[in-house]
């Protein structure tokens, strides 16, 4: 546990993970559970990098420093409580530019293995993420391991289960780290 950041009742989190892991599905489900609001992360993000992502081009850090801006000020808005906000916060530098916007922030990290993920992704009719990008998500991706308020969970869990649980996990004060579920 941190001790700089005692466990209360939770005023935002993150629903994070790989593309297809369920970060919309969960993140609304968990908004609803807690009667918070949900922003997606998705819809923040620039023209361009849309573009980019839909042509199966990677998004550097770059591309990214923009988008990272725009939903840290969703985060820190002093009237902004009870957020829910869906945000595939792959490297640690992310997370911490998200958790400098509002201290005490908590991730719900999805974890799905890559086939998984590609399988998902390629099921999704219509979204502007290119099944090409799933493998730069894992060689990007740097799990939350041993940082604060981060609950792991297995993704190929039910939705309604992953839910609750976060919401549970919330309510609690969301605990320093926990993983739950991950094999």
């Amino acid at each position: 546990m941190d001790s700089a950041i005692p466990d209360a009742p939770a005023s935002s989190l993150v629903v994070m993970g790989v593309s297809g892991c369920g970060k919309s599905s969960i993140g609304a489900a968990c908004a609803q559970r807690l009667g918070w609001t949900l922003e997606e992360g998705d819809s923040h993000h620039a023209p361009e990098s849309i573009a980019k992502m839909r042509a199966g081009t990677p998004l550097t850090d770059a591309d990214r420093a923009g988008w990272l801006d725009r939903l840290g000020a969703l985060l820190g808005a002093p009237q902004r409580q009870g957020m829910v906000l869906t945000c595939s916060a792959l490297r640690r530098a992310y997370r911490e530019r998200l958790r400098a916007a509002r201290p005490g922030l908590g991730f719900a990290f999805l974890a799905l293995d890559y086939e998984q993920a590609l399988q998902r992704v390629q099921a999704r009719p219509g979204h502007f993420f290119s099944p090409a990008l799933v493998a730069d998500q894992f060689a990007t991706l740097e799990p939350p391991l041993h940082e604060p308020r981060v609950l792991m969970l297995d993704a190929t869990r039910p939705v309604d289960a992953l839910a609750a649980e976060i919401a549970a996990w919330a309510r609690a004060g969301m605990p320093a780290s926990f993983t739950q579920g991950v094999a």
